[in-house]
């Protein structure tokens, strides 16, 4: 507008992410941090990383913020119509390529049957009657991220700190869950018995844990974490099984413990117990392509903030453990 400044703009702002436009206009119309991070089923952490971000890459203060409220600087009274134009300009491309057609179906990866993911897929189905949301069985996050950056995936589960960070930034990610983990025992194993192994009782023992598998590099990782400095090996690499039914004959035939979650589902002739001392915990996401618009995606967004407040999901337990990046990312402080 004649004038008037512009703004103070850094060189990054030629390629403004327009999910930092949704963060601006969420709290410009709510006026509330709360309220707005609840609006786009995002942590409140994450909500302000994103408007600071914003500020920075414009070189000016959007909000004046104090202990009792929010409210607009002239500048972000300024870029208010501007944010409208873009992001209404955005859906309008979006659609025009959409098509007169019915909504494609979603493809989402829920890893497992009996996991999680798969309760979130249900709720997003009921949320969303009029969307097709198609289950994909993929075998670890790694794996899942390829499909999802090629397009033959839409969503998925898992530890989003444990991809590559050049593979992260084309992603986006929402915090689902911080999962407890366990340890599957063969029947006889001396400590089979136990209603719960703390952890060094597993000194000596080796662990599988996806080792080989190039698909559950994530899970690896996160093994390898927890297990250094207690004598616990991971397991050596086991052919890599396509199927429940595969991986449990594997594992029946090799008999090492196994590092899953609480709730991975029952093998025969073995038992499930939860980690202890400390318990450790596995990160649970989100997952999906950034810039993907369809409604399932919001259903499932939706689903995963119903299900983490119904059932304390991202409540941490007294005496866990979680790797210190991983628990940057799940308050939205990467």
């Amino acid at each position: 507008m004649p004038g008037q400044r512009p703004f103070a703009a850094a060189p990054s702002t030629a390629h403004l992410d327009p999910r930092l436009l949704h963060a601006f206009l969420a709290v410009a119309e709510e006026l509330h941090f709360t309220r707005a991070a609840a609006r786009l089923y995002v942590a409140q952490q994450a909500l302000s990383r994103d408007v600071r971000r914003l500020e920075r890459e414009l070189g000016t203060e959007l909000f004046v913020r104090t202990t009792r409220q929010v409210a607009l600087t002239a500048d972000g009274e300024r870029l208010l119509p501007y944010a409208r134009r873009v992001l209404e300009a955005q859906e309008a491309l979006l659609s025009a390529f959409a098509g007169d057609g019915p909504e494609r179906p979603l493809l989402v990866d829920v890893n497992s049957p009996g996991l999680i993911s798969g309760r979130v897929l249900d709720r997003a189905r009921a949320l969303a009657p009029d969307s097709e949301l198609m289950a994909r069985f993929e075998s670890g996050l790694t794996g899942a991220a390829g499909e999802l950056l090629a397009g033959r995936l839409d969503a998925s589960f898992g530890r989003f700190a444990g991809l590559d960070p050049a593979v992260r930034d084309r992603l986006e990610q929402q915090p689902v869950r911080y999962e407890p983990m366990a340890v599957i025992l063969p029947e006889d194993h001396h400590l089979a018995a136990l209603d719960a192994v703390p952890l060094d009782a597993l000194a000596g023992e080796s662990v599988y844990a996806g080792a080989g598998n190039p698909r559950t590099l994530e899970w690896t990782d996160l093994a390898r974490r927890l297990f250094e400095g207690r004598g616990i090996r991971v397991a050596a690499p086991a052919p890599v099984a396509l199927g429940a039914e595969e991986f449990r004959r594997v594992m029946a035939k090799k008999r090492n413990p196994v590092l899953a979650v609480v709730e991975f589902p029952a093998m025969p002739e073995t038992v499930r117990r939860p980690l202890v001392d400390p318990v450790p915990l596995s990160p649970v996401s989100l997952v999906w392509r950034k810039g993907l618009v369809h409604a399932g995606i919001d259903a499932l967004r939706c689903a995963a903030v119903e299900l983490a407040a119904e059932e304390g999901w991202l409540e941490c337990p007294a005496g866990s453990w979680i790797p210190a990046n991983d628990a940057f990312i799940m308050t939205g402080q990467d």
